[in-house]
């Protein structure tokens, strides 16, 4: 079983707002990539909040995520405004608890462009010792697949805005699977890329 997990916990300054909470084609990001990671194949997923949780929260709940019986789970990153290290640490943190569960997807909210068909990709056959990467023509991307067997190390090196990379930095047993012919991997971070994704 491959666990999601959403880091959604940033304050989006260059947005304006956090990124959870902006709409693309009238659909909230968070809402959109809890979408494509069960589509992809993952389940539980959890949902790492930090600014305006509460807000964030309440859109999920109201598509119907998030809630008893959804297969979604929130959970609140104290630390968010730390960086990303701080909502992978939490996320990571929360999923010790599941049975069953051999590794973890990891997902930002500001990637609309990973689709479930990338997800499934990175997904596909993985165990508790998988490393794996999104590639896109060749370079490294997200998603980030992370096997139980590395979560403590993982866990250890995260801080600041570096998440997973000072683990996954200079190892040969990371494995790039290439996701270019099925996804886009810009991160939208200003309204203005945003209005050039939704093509207004």
């Amino acid at each position: 079983m491959v666990a999601g997990l959403l880091l959604a916990g940033g304050a989006g300054r260059r947005m304006g707002t956090p990124k959870a909470l902006v709409r693309l084609h009238g659909e909230p990001l968070a809402v959109r990539a809890v979408k494509a990671l069960q589509a992809g194949g993952c389940g539980p997923v959890t949902v790492v909040l930090g600014a305006r949780a509460d807000d964030v929260t309440d859109v999920l709940r109201g598509a119907g995520l998030g809630t008893d019986g959804s297969d979604v789970g929130v959970v609140v990153a104290d630390d968010w405004d730390e960086g990303m290290g701080a909502s992978l640490r939490r996320g990571l943190g929360s999923l010790t608890h599941l049975p069953g569960t051999g590794a973890a997807l990891v997902h930002l909210v500001d990637l609309p462009g990973i689709g479930p068909e990338a997800i499934r990709r990175v997904v596909d056959g993985a165990g508790p010792s998988s490393l794996r990467r999104a590639a896109f023509d060749g370079v490294p991307g997200h998603p980030v697949l992370l096997g139980r067997d590395h979560w403590s190390g993982v866990v250890a090196l995260s801080s600041g805005d570096s998440g997973a990379r000072d683990y996954l930095a200079g190892r040969s047993d990371v494995e790039l699977v290439e996701c270019g012919d099925v996804a886009v991997p810009d991160d939208v971070d200003t309204p203005g890329q945003l209005r050039r994704l939704a093509g207004t």
